[in-house]
């Protein structure tokens, strides 16, 4: 086992990580933005150390100085917790070229499925059933209007190496598809240093559920559930739960097969997840793989009461865990809702400010990840998300009702929050009734 870790993360996913980090007896390394000094992981951590500027690209992009604090430290592995370089295939071969272990899987798997053109064609070559598309990169906009002409409107362009539901844009026509085409492109290159597009036809009004999967690295995996993630507003989802109200015994036993026949094919080993839209007529498409913990990884934790994160670090250090020996059992309901530092009134403008007045919610059956205290200072340079409140029952409805009830306690005074909008969503008469889809918010009233 490890003697220390260095997170190369910050706000709840970094404290997450390092709770984790001391309940096995390890110590941690948190690196920080000067935005960041009076982050509550930078506090929390036994070490800490100023990697540059607020800007991302200064800090938590800057791997030399990650690998820098890294060594100075002795910390013998890195955990990215999610975004940032969380997915960057460069960095985890360089932290393996350091002789620094990488908490995450191979880098060249990493590379294939953070590839989104290379993913879809891996994942056919495993048997899991694609969404009509490119076969790869599409190189001119001529060849992206005579694949439009084969593969049927509407189609989606979206950026090969994009994720979290960012470059991706919507054409119903020709026209619109050459309109959008160069411009996509070129927001692909800033957002994530590839301009490489490919086109798969658009599904209106699926679901979109994710399994959680859990591999080796040598060809045998396990999966822990599914999730249910419709709730989206543009492509970024909102609220979170498991087991999936939308799908039928038959159909999650189908979709729970599939990631496991996938990540086995790819010898994926570490945590991740397999996405997959489900059609309105029942049909099941692989959509992508992200090969880190997500965000919403407290609802199978929840559900299935394993700790996903020490297993991760168990497996990353002794190449094995007991969660690849044993079968999963799955009891009750698990229900998050992302808590931002938005206001929904005003087009979820992001809002940095100072946290004035910090109440969380309690009781049996709920739990809060987060990072916020009295006084501190939400900056604006980062991902907005507060808090994600994530609530337990019996059933659905005790699970839902606890999250009515948590949203109602929770109290954060100092910057507007999507509170209200997410109590709004819980109580709404579709939700309740589990009868939704990714066009939810489309025509929800609740703002």
């Amino acid at each position: 086992m490890y003697s220390k870790i260095l997170i190369a993360a910050r706000g709840e996913i970094a404290l997450r990580i390092i709770r984790a980090c001391q309940e096995l007896g390890i110590d941690t390394v948190a690196v920080h933005s000067e935005a960041d000094s009076e982050s509550l992981h930078v506090k929390i951590a036994d070490e800490d150390v100023c990697i540059g500027a607020a800007q991302p690209v200064e800090s938590y992009l800057n791997i030399p100085r990650i690998i820098a604090a890294a060594e100075i430290t002795g910390a013998e592995a890195i955990h990215p917790g999610y975004g940032f370089l969380a997915e960057n295939s460069h960095f985890a071969e360089i932290c393996e070229s350091c002789n620094i272990d990488w908490i995450g899987p191979d880098p060249i798997v990493m590379a294939r499925m953070g590839d989104k053109a290379v993913a879809r064609k891996l994942m056919a070559e495993a048997g899991l059933p694609i969404i009509p598309g490119s076969d790869g990169i599409v190189g001119s906009e001529e060849e992206a209007v005579g694949l439009g002409g084969e593969i049927g409107y509407p189609l989606m362009i979206k950026a090969v190496a994009g994720g979290g539901g960012r470059g991706i844009r919507i054409v119903n026509d020709e026209a619109r598809l050459r309109e959008l085409f160069h411009t996509a492109g070129k927001e692909a290159a800033a957002s994530f240093g590839s301009g490489g597009l490919y086109l798969e036809r658009y599904l209106e009004n699926p679901r979109h559920i994710e399994v959680q999967i859990f591999g080796d690295g040598k060809g045998k995996a396990v999966h822990l559930g599914e999730r249910e993630c419709s709730i989206q507003r543009r492509h970024q989802k909102l609220v979170e739960e498991s087991p999936s109200p939308g799908i039928t015994a038959a159909m999650r036993k189908k979709i729970l097969s599939l990631a496991v026949q996938g990540v086995e094919y790819i010898r994926y080993g570490s945590l991740g997840t397999v996405e997959f839209l489900v059609a309105p007529d029942g049909s099941v498409y692989f959509l992508e793989m992200n090969t880190r913990v997500q965000v919403e990884h407290p609802v199978t934790e929840m559900v299935t009461g394993t700790d996903l994160i020490k297993e991760q670090i168990v497996l990353a250090a002794d190449g094995t865990s007991p969660i690849l020996n044993g079968r999963f059992t799955s009891r009750g309901w698990a229900i998050e809702c992302r808590i931002n530092a938005e206001d929904p009134r005003d087009g979820f403008k992001p809002h940095p400010g100072t946290i004035t007045f910090y109440h969380p919610p309690g009781g049996p059956g709920v739990r809060v990840d987060s990072h916020l205290y009295d006084g501190y200072t939400v900056p604006p340079y980062y991902d907005s998300l507060l808090a994600k409140i994530i609530t337990w029952g019996e059933t659905r409805e005790e699970a839902r009702r606890r999250m009515v009830r948590s949203l109602g306690e929770m109290i954060i005074e100092g910057v507007p929050t999507t509170i209200q909008f997410h109590l709004s969503i819980i109580k709404d008469d579709a939700f309740i009734r589990g009868d939704f889809n990714t066009s939810f918010l489309d025509v929800f009233s609740g703002t």
